[in-house]
């Protein structure tokens, strides 16, 4: 089932019903809004009606126990690839990047026969990773696609991608969603959250269910409450912002690191809210701060406890007027 995304599932309803389909998909939004289960829904979607036999579903739902359903979901479908970054066999980390090697893989698919329809489909998640023999790899099929071809692009900022890339695809926009579909899809995904819980997760999350999931399986209340704290009291002996960053700087807090600093403009953002005058001026100061900084602490690969210690600083700057 897909929550919130109305508009999209009926445009592609229809291309898809009346068979005036586009052969590329450009699904764009911010991350965490279902961009790639709208592209695995719309696969299973397709693949099952091409397959047969007829069912009568509404929007992109597929019966569950449709054989084409179940090799989709154990990754084993003959005529679906998923692109994505890969482990590093020499780090043991992703890769930075999807490698041209995957893409080239991908023509390979291509030029086989389909094997349970005549269709075929390709997800690239997300497209936004394609290091740049692999874009320009991907673009030679989306110029010359194969037929019955169904390509799948998921975006989370569409204007870096190739003009070429982007002229190829028709775009989907997958908006934030609202605050009664996160809910929902908290209710369903998490039933063992209480109402005020699965409202707080909304709250913060800004209309982004993956960050959502992220906040409530990570544990990060206690991260949030310190946050808070600083924001609102202060920290003049620094003891805080050091504790904080005694948390996230282990090497085994990479993901709880990675979700607070995910976390933290939309915490900013909220407080800013509830003030007034001078503090509220610092308050969307130090909001433009905190995004600054965390939009370039992984890049340059900063040491989280480090960084963790910075942004405390920052977050103490709203309470104590003349912090740097």
């Amino acid at each position: 089932m897909i929550w919130g995304h109305d508009k999209a599932v009926d445009q592609f309803r229809q291309a898809w019903d009346r068979r005036t389909i586009h052969h590329a998909w450009l699904l764009a939004g911010p991350r965490g809004v279902g961009k790639a289960h709208f592209a695995r829904q719309a696969a299973v979607r397709l693949l099952c009606e091409a397959a047969g036999p007829e069912f009568d579903l509404p929007g992109l739902e597929a019966p569950e126990e449709h054989p084409i359903a179940k090799l989709v979901a154990a990754g084993s479908h003959p005529d679906m690839r998923w692109l994505e970054r890969v482990v590093n066999e020499k780090t043991g980390n992703l890769n930075r990047n999807i490698k041209v090697e995957q893409v080239r893989a991908l023509g390979e698919f291509m030029g086989l026969s389909a094997a349970l329809s005549p269709w075929r489909v390709a997800v690239i998640d997300s497209a936004d990773e394609l290091e740049g023999p692999a874009a320009n790899a991907l673009l030679k099929m989306l110029e010359e696609p194969p037929p019955n071809t169904l390509f799948f692009l998921v975006s989370h900022a569409p204007g870096r991608l190739l003009p070429t890339i982007r002229s190829r695809c028709r775009r989907l926009d997958l908006q934030p969603l609202d605050d009664d579909a996160m809910t929902s899809v908290l209710a369903q995904l998490h039933p063992e959250t209480s109402a005020a819980e699965r409202q707080r997760l909304a709250a913060l999350a800004g209309g982004s269910v993956g960050r959502a999931l992220a906040f409530a399986s990570l544990d990060l209340a206690p991260l949030e409450q310190s946050a808070r704290d600083i924001l609102r009291h202060g920290d003049p002996d620094n003891a805080k912002r050091s504790a904080l960053a005694g948390q996230l700087g282990r090497k085994a807090s990479g993901e709880r690191y990675s979700a607070f600093l995910d976390l933290l403009p939309s915490l900013v953002a909220s407080e800013a809210r509830l003030l007034a005058n001078a503090q509220q001026e610092r308050a969307l100061e130090a909001y433009s701060r905190v995004r600054d900084l965390i939009a370039v602490a992984p890049r340059l690969s900063l040491d989280p406890a480090a960084t963790v210690f910075q942004l405390g600083g920052i977050l103490a700057s709203v309470a104590e007027p003349g912090i740097p």
